[in-house]
């Protein structure tokens, strides 16, 4: 069994979630919802889909899957997945560490456990051990919102739905007393700032003022966002548990967190896909830290996070983007309902991609 092609297709989807629409960490505005699928296809006629993150990196990454990731794997056993990425990471070590090349291949991997799934005739999840569950919970990840009045808005809608769980992506006390206003003292509530502070003390300060609102988590308070040893520090001062992991670019990356933090968030489609999430996720158990993996995707990278957590069989939340999509490429198996998400029971990752829908909102980079 070979791999005859290895297609990166960007896919960009309007969406609504109640308010404007934010500016992208990186550039431009984030007017759509955006899912840069890896399709691997085969000569024995099973096709594999994974996801490599995307978001502002898109005219890097797309690149790099055809232009890397493809030439390297075309004519390779895809039944051999360690063996694979192994040489893969190898051959591409001087630029693959962390970043496009990184997502790229994530994409990779991601698509070769769903072509393994469907040879064996089992979901991604048993393929991992995990025993059978119906749903997870799902945390609410809001986008980036402008005013306090919007906050309240969105944070309460998604209370409404059902969530338990809402993030803010706010660097305010305002913003995160608003959202506790709406969504109530029943629902969980966190904060990721994406490393909005370069001062350690700026951290402290806003961990003080918001304690009094109960953060479940702080996520990624400084940048740049490998200050690990001084991330320690501030967390000895500090009362709100500390978040980071989702920039982690391989699984030696997760070695060097120390201290720095109580919560660490492994991402699928950048830390090398399921092998390497399915890593970091086992050594930082081992060494009881306490893993929620970042997923705020709506394409195969969230259903593969779904199948890593119902493989750990414990009760961890997923990331879930709080949106309403145009069209699903993947169909319903992306949404949530009353805060759960369904775990897929068909082969592989489990679902079926609409062509269609892929080729109406399909985009070049």
């Amino acid at each position: 069994m070979k791999i005859t092609k290895v297609e990166p297709i960007l896919v960009a989807v309007p969406y609504d979630h109640g308010a404007p629409k934010p500016m992208r960490h990186g550039v431009g505005a984030w007017d759509t919802q955006d899912i840069l699928f890896v399709k691997v296809e085969t000569d024995a006629g099973v096709t594999g889909w994974g996801e490599a993150f995307s978001n502002s990196s898109s005219p890097v990454t797309v690149p790099a899957i055809a232009k890397i990731v493809a030439p390297l794997a075309i004519g390779r056993d895809p039944r051999d997945i360690a063996g694979l990425m192994r040489d893969l990471t190898r051959r591409t070590q001087s630029i693959a560490r962390s970043g496009p090349v990184a997502f790229a291949l994530s994409g990779f991997d991601i698509a070769l456990w769903d072509i393994a799934g469907k040879l064996a005739g089992q979901p991604l999840w048993k393929l991992l051990g995990g025993a059978p569950k119906e749903s997870l919970e799902v945390y609410a990840s809001l986008y980036r919102l402008t005013t306090p009045d919007y906050v309240a808005k969105v944070s309460g809608a998604a209370a409404a739905r059902g969530y338990r769980r809402v993030k803010l992506h706010e660097h305010t006390v305002e913003a995160v007393a608003v959202a506790r206003a709406a969504v109530g003292p029943g629902v969980e509530l966190m904060a990721d700032v994406n490393c909005h502070w370069d001062d350690p003390e700026d951290v402290v300060a806003f961990c003080r003022a918001a304690e009094r609102h109960d953060l479940a988590w702080l996520e990624e308070p400084l940048f740049p966002v490998d200050r690990y040893d001084i991330l320690a520090r501030v967390r000895d001062r500090v009362n709100i548990p500390l978040a980071v992991g989702e920039n982690l670019g391989n699984f030696q990356d997760a070695r060097w967190l120390g201290r720095a933090a109580d919560i660490v968030q492994p991402s699928v489609a950048k830390i090398g896909g399921v092998s390497g999430a399915r890593e970091t996720i086992g050594y930082l158990r081992g060494e009881g830290i306490r893993v929620v993996p970042h997923s705020p995707f709506t394409g195969p990278a969230l259903i593969a996070t779904i199948h890593l957590i119902a493989a750990m069989n414990e009760d961890v939340p997923c990331e879930h983007r709080f949106c309403d999509l145009e069209a699903s490429p993947i169909g319903d198996c992306v949404l949530a309902r009353n805060g759960r998400i369904a775990v897929p029971r068909g082969p592989g990752l489990g679902f079926e991609v609409d062509e269609a829908i892929v080729a109406k909102y399909r985009k070049d980079v």
